[in-house]
């Protein structure tokens, strides 16, 4: 194993085109809200998440 780990660099998003294109910006249009209990719930874990102990600091 390597001292230097270096991660691997992000590649460019591809760009869509075509139907693709269409699609994906029908979809951003018309985004479902969601529900009060679901969005509690991701709060509720991410603050049980943020008390795991990691190398990094947030």
């Amino acid at each position: 194993m390597r001292d230097t780990a270096m991660a691997r660099p992000i590649k460019e998003t591809p760009v869509l085109i075509g139907e693709d294109a269409r699609r994906f910006e029908e979809r951003m249009k018309n985004l479902k809200p969601v529900s009060k209990e679901f969005r509690e719930s991701l709060e509720k874990s991410y603050e049980i998440l943020k008390k795991i102990p990691t190398p990094f600091q947030f």
